[in-house]
């Protein structure tokens, strides 16, 4: 994308905001008018001081009056337009991180499968902050430089032409100096900035791992990475602050040689009559006012290219073709009934998956699916809950095709518990009653129970009211939540993959026994490794490369001596 296609849907964003806009231009246009008028007043002062004891002290008096009252007006006007500016820039951000997270949620499965998390969250937090921060330093320096520059050359020819005409002569010297430094500068910043987020990663990756790198021993590897990235750090920085630290001075020697010049061809136009001492101070205090402003565009411009570039990342996301457009139709409540006609699916072309597979599964029943690593157990979950929409086929539950319903409607029939646990900061009850916000305390208390999480929650510091995050509980009780959340909801049908994975196996049976009269009535389908926890199943289905190979209850597939029995016999030689 480029940056002048970014630019023009940054500005479209602004564009709701064009009123505030509108009076931040005028704003920077009294603001800086009114600071550039103070010098000639100052001149017209100095002007009144013709000789020793030849003062006109009223004359001073007033312009000194009027310069204070300027000055007042203009930090007033400053104050105001900045307020101005970090709205725009702040409501600009808010706008574009709100169409990001919408997106987000919209976005199918199969792109947030494909890109890492900390490439999505850097996408939402880190650029839009640096996006935010070009605006606001683009809204306020880049308009009042801009008209610093305009306002200035109006003021300084009617003082002077010859004067005047030498300045401008001379102004591309200081801009071509300030905007070399720049352009060095931003090139040295992206590779400090590169090198400190590899250094961040690192550090993360090994603090969140720290058991895995003791095991392996991998200390003193994880210290040589870290080392050779603290020295590329070190020396882009310092290249970086190198070259930053140029700017100011460089700029300021081309401006004094300015300055110099328009001292002395002023002092002969003194002398010569053709100008008074008062506008020469005039025109020395434009010519500092007039370079000032080209130094700050030179480095609002590289800020600008970075915020356009990092605006260029969000846009991509939001921009993201989303899921299929969903139906309106409403699904009522499920009786339970589902039907797999002919369904084939993959998630690359190259790679087949799943292939015409069919299953007709009545009201109530409880399926389990094994099958070794890859064969398509936790593939057929997906589908079933539409994360994923198939290539061909179709799956129906009671009569509606799931792709002729709303997706919300279609989940809300099912109450899923996962090997992986997800909680939110909060507090117990928020995460419990997160599907049922309206739910009381004693529903949620005996859902607790029931899933055997109510022993641990009484002993928390305020039980229900504790707040958890991702480090206050055992991964075994953060599963006990996550089957209380399902117990709360008790929807239709129940999808159980792998839900006591981390639970120890007296907790497991206690589960089990809940799990039991939780299924009791609605149908189940139970993705396990662990065979001996699906003995009670009506119908195992066992697959392999993305079909059915098997299928029957654990007695029957015991008996045929095929790929279950070598299954469960293998763990049955493994556990004895």
């Amino acid at each position: 994308m480029s940056s002048f296609k970014t630019l023009k849907k940054v500005l479209g964003i602004i564009g709701r905001y064009k009123i505030l806009l509108i009076f931040s231009i005028i704003l920077a246009a009294v603001t800086v008018v009114l600071q550039l008028y103070i010098p000639i007043l100052f001149g017209d002062a100095i002007d009144g001081i013709v000789s020793a004891g030849k003062v006109d002290f009223d004359m001073v008096s007033d312009f000194l009056s009027k310069t204070l009252a300027l000055i007042i007006i203009t930090s007033v006007a400053t104050w105001l337009m900045n307020a101005i500016n970090n709205r725009i820039a702040y409501s600009v951000v808010r706008d574009i991180r709100a169409k990001a997270i919408r997106q987000i949620e919209r976005l199918p499965l199969s792109f947030l499968d494909s890109h890492s998390t900390g490439d999505i969250v850097g996408r939402v937090i880190a650029d839009t902050d640096q996006l935010s921060d070009g605006l606001l330093l683009g809204f306020t320096q880049l308009f009042s430089g801009v008209i610093t520059i305009l306002v200035t050359i109006v003021f300084m020819f009617s003082k002077n032409v010859t004067i005047s005409l030498m300045v401008i002569a001379l102004t591309p010297v200081s801009f071509i100096v300030a905007r070399f430094i720049a352009t060095h500068t931003y090139t040295m910043f992206q590779k400090q900035t590169r090198t400190r987020g590899e250094q961040t990663a690192l550090i993360e990756e090994m603090i969140g791992n720290q058991k895995v790198v003791k095991a392996f021993g991998y200390e003193d590897k994880a210290a040589k990475r870290f080392d050779m990235l603290n020295k590329e750090l070190q020396e882009y920085s310092r290249k970086a602050v190198f070259f930053s630290s140029l700017t100011n001075p460089s700029t300021r020697a081309v401006n004094n040689v300015i300055y110099a010049l328009v001292a002395l061809v002023g002092a002969n136009r003194i002398m010569a009559g053709a100008l008074t001492v008062g506008g020469l101070s005039v025109l020395l205090a434009y010519a500092n006012q007039y370079m000032k402003p080209f130094n700050d565009i030179s480095s609002v411009i590289t800020e600008l290219q970075n915020a356009l570039a990092c605006a260029s990342r969000v846009f991509a996301l939001i921009e993201e073709k989303p899921e299929k457009k969903d139906s309106p139709q409403i699904m009522d409540m499920a009786k339970g009934y589902v039907k797999i006609d002919d369904v084939s699916f993959s998630y690359t072309e190259k790679q087949k998956l799943i292939e015409h597979f069919s299953l007709d599964v009545e009201p109530g029943t409880r399926v389990a699916i094994v099958g070794p690593t890859g064969c398509g157990k936790t593939t057929f979950i997906n589908l079933l809950m539409r994360f994923y929409d198939v290539n061909s086929g179709k799956i129906m539950v009671d009569d509606w095709g799931i792709k002729d319903v709303e997706r919300h409607s279609l989940r809300r029939n099912y109450g899923m518990v996962l090997q992986e646990t997800w909680l939110k900061n909060g507090t117990i009850r928020e995460n419990i009653a997160f599907g049922n916000p309206d739910a009381t305390d004693e529903e949620i208390i005996k859902a607790a129970k029931e899933a055997h999480s109510w022993e641990f929650i009484r002993r928390m510091p305020k039980k229900l009211d504790t707040v958890i995050g991702d480090n206050s509980l055992s991964q075994g009780q953060k599963q006990l939540l996550c089957i209380t959340r399902v117990m709360l909801l008790l929807p239709p049908m129940l999808i159980l993959d792998e839900a006591t994975s981390s639970i120890d196996t007296r907790t497991e049976v206690q589960i089990q026994e809940a799990f039991n009269k939780m299924m009791k009535g609605r149908t189940s389908f139970i993705v396990a490794h662990r065979l001996s926890t699906i003995r009670n199943a009506d119908v195992i289905l066992v697959m392999k490369d993305g079909k059915i190979i098997e299928q029957g209850n654990h007695e029957t597939l015991l008996a045929k001596k095929g790929f279950y029995s070598k299954l469960y016999n293998s763990q049955f030689e493994r556990t004895a």
